[in-house]
């Protein structure tokens, strides 16, 4: 499923960066959504991308997370917690890409010409999944510094949060935000005792 959504989201965005109406289309404009029910551009932001760069960034991230969290549902299948894996991977993708426009939506509903693309939101939520359960696994800041995954969780909550509050640049870090906690929240969703197993991995209780 990685794999499928990385194509289908190169396909599209790389069709967008050569038609400017296709790209106008499927961009997140909370104007639009609330004033002419545009509710398609909740989900259809998350296959555009600002630029090519931008565009990289979140499919490494995606490549490099997205096996791993397919993994754990395979896990949690044979643990018998689920019974399908990839509706689990694409409620927790897409419905991050979802639920991490929210308070864009509301911030911004009065605002015509705001505009917002990637997936950012989503992938945040697969890295984020896949801290909850290996927290102290070693994940590399820049590249080059490893540190372990909850450090790396609190560190960019907390950059985020403040971000966001600061409104400063054109990244949604609102964005960011919410699609992280949504990707933490979800295995408490499908089963709350996998909080237990989240403390167990830190040594708690």
């Amino acid at each position: 499923m990685t794999y499928l959504i990385i194509l289908i989201t190169v396909l599209v965005s790389v069709a967008a960066f050569n038609n400017g109406h296709l790209f106008d289309q499927l961009l997140l404009n909370p104007y639009r959504v609330l004033k002419k029910n545009q509710w398609y551009r909740l989900l259809s932001h998350a296959f555009v991308h600002a630029n090519f760069l931008h565009l990289l960034v979140n499919m490494i991230v995606l490549f490099s997370f997205g096996r791993y969290v397919e993994s754990i549902f395979y896990q949690l299948k044979a643990a018998g917690t689920i019974s399908f894996v990839q509706p689990h991977f694409l409620i927790l993708y897409l419905g991050a890409a979802i639920v991490a426009t929210s308070t864009t939506i509301v911030k911004h509903r009065d605002e015509p010409y705001y505009k917002s693309v990637g997936a950012s939101g989503a992938v945040s939520a697969i890295v984020f999944f896949s801290i909850f359960f290996n927290p102290l696994e070693k994940l590399y800041l820049m590249a080059v510094i490893p540190i372990p995954g909850i450090v790396f969780a609190i560190a960019y909550l907390l950059y985020t949060t403040y971000m966001a509050r600061k409104g400063a640049g054109n990244i949604n870090h609102d964005a960011h935000l919410i699609g992280a906690l949504f990707g933490f929240v979800y295995p408490i969703l499908i089963n709350p005792k996998l909080f237990l197993f989240f403390l167990k991995q830190l040594g708690i209780g």
